[in-house]
Protein backbone atom coordinates (compact mmCIF):
# COMPACT_ATOMS: atom_id res chain seq x y z
CA UNK A 1 0.00 0.00 0.00
CA UNK A 2 1.24 3.65 -0.90
CA UNK A 3 2.74 5.10 2.29
CA UNK A 4 0.58 8.56 1.22
CA UNK A 5 -2.34 6.38 2.21
CA UNK A 6 -0.78 5.54 5.87
CA UNK A 7 -2.25 8.75 7.49
CA UNK A 8 -6.24 7.57 6.36
CA UNK A 9 -8.08 6.74 8.84
CA UNK A 10 -12.17 5.84 9.45
CA UNK A 11 -13.99 8.95 7.98
CA UNK A 12 -16.27 10.60 10.63
CA UNK A 13 -19.69 9.36 8.48
CA UNK A 14 -18.53 5.59 8.97
CA UNK A 15 -17.53 6.26 12.72
CA UNK A 16 -20.97 8.16 13.47
CA UNK A 17 -22.66 4.99 11.36
CA UNK A 18 -20.83 2.32 13.23
CA UNK A 19 -21.14 4.33 17.02
CA UNK A 20 -25.21 4.93 15.94
CA UNK A 21 -25.57 0.90 14.81
CA UNK A 22 -23.81 -0.58 18.54
CA UNK A 23 -26.36 2.01 20.19
CA UNK A 24 -29.59 1.40 17.92
CA UNK A 25 -29.37 4.97 17.47
CA UNK A 26 -31.00 7.44 14.67
CA UNK A 27 -27.98 7.71 12.10
CA UNK A 28 -27.85 11.47 11.11
CA UNK A 29 -24.57 10.98 9.67
CA UNK A 30 -25.85 9.48 6.28
CA UNK A 31 -28.32 10.97 4.01
CA UNK A 32 -31.01 8.23 4.70
CA UNK A 33 -34.48 10.54 3.29
CA UNK A 34 -37.48 10.67 4.64
CA UNK A 35 -39.80 11.28 1.46
CA UNK A 36 -39.79 9.21 -1.58
CA UNK A 37 -38.29 9.51 -4.49
CA UNK A 38 -39.71 12.08 -7.21
CA UNK A 39 -42.00 10.01 -10.07
CA UNK A 40 -39.98 11.71 -12.87
CA UNK A 41 -36.91 9.95 -11.11
CA UNK A 42 -38.25 6.51 -10.98
CA UNK A 43 -39.70 6.56 -14.03
CA UNK A 44 -36.03 7.68 -15.60
CA UNK A 45 -35.03 4.55 -13.86
CA UNK A 46 -37.32 2.08 -15.06
CA UNK A 47 -36.78 3.41 -18.63
CA UNK A 48 -32.99 3.37 -18.30
CA UNK A 49 -33.24 -0.80 -17.29
CA UNK A 50 -35.76 -1.39 -19.68
CA UNK A 51 -33.16 0.19 -22.66
CA UNK A 52 -30.58 -2.47 -20.55
CA UNK A 53 -28.11 1.06 -19.65
CA UNK A 54 -27.24 -1.14 -16.74
CA UNK A 55 -23.03 -0.55 -17.14
CA UNK A 56 -20.97 1.31 -15.17
CA UNK A 57 -19.79 4.66 -16.43
CA UNK A 58 -16.68 5.78 -17.18
CA UNK A 59 -15.25 6.58 -13.89
CA UNK A 60 -14.56 10.45 -14.61
CA UNK A 61 -18.65 10.61 -15.47
CA UNK A 62 -20.23 9.42 -18.22
CA UNK A 63 -20.39 12.78 -21.40
CA UNK A 64 -24.29 13.16 -21.24
CA UNK A 65 -23.81 13.90 -17.60
CA UNK A 66 -20.61 16.21 -17.57
CA UNK A 67 -22.59 17.89 -20.47
CA UNK A 68 -25.31 18.39 -18.62
CA UNK A 69 -23.08 19.81 -16.01
CA UNK A 70 -21.29 22.43 -18.24
CA UNK A 71 -24.31 23.60 -18.99
CA UNK A 72 -25.49 24.22 -14.95
CA UNK A 73 -21.74 25.78 -14.55
CA UNK A 74 -22.53 27.99 -17.82
CA UNK A 75 -26.78 29.32 -16.68
CA UNK A 76 -25.94 29.65 -12.66
CA UNK A 77 -22.03 31.36 -12.94
CA UNK A 78 -21.44 32.23 -16.98
CA UNK A 79 -18.48 29.88 -17.26
CA UNK A 80 -17.79 28.27 -20.14
CA UNK A 81 -16.30 24.31 -18.83
CA UNK A 82 -14.94 22.15 -21.00
CA UNK A 83 -16.82 18.39 -20.18
CA UNK A 84 -13.71 16.70 -21.56
CA UNK A 85 -11.29 19.06 -19.38
CA UNK A 86 -12.59 20.74 -16.45
CA UNK A 87 -15.47 18.14 -15.60
CA UNK A 88 -15.32 15.00 -12.86
CA UNK A 89 -17.95 13.29 -11.49
CA UNK A 90 -16.88 10.82 -8.38
CA UNK A 91 -19.02 8.27 -6.11
CA UNK A 92 -19.16 10.81 -3.15
CA UNK A 93 -17.27 13.40 -1.69
CA UNK A 94 -14.90 11.46 -0.18
CA UNK A 95 -13.50 10.77 -3.70
CA UNK A 96 -13.84 13.88 -5.04
CA UNK A 97 -11.65 15.33 -2.21
CA UNK A 98 -9.39 12.61 -2.48
CA UNK A 99 -8.76 12.84 -6.25
CA UNK A 100 -8.31 16.24 -5.72
CA UNK A 101 -5.83 16.40 -3.07
CA UNK A 102 -3.47 13.66 -5.15
CA UNK A 103 -3.61 15.32 -8.10
CA UNK A 104 -1.92 18.34 -7.17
Amino acid sequence: MATRTHGFTESVIREMTRVAAMHEALNLAQGFPDFPAPEALKAAACEAIRRDLNQYAVTWGSPRIRRALTEVYDRWYGLDVDPDRHITVTCGATEAMASALMAV
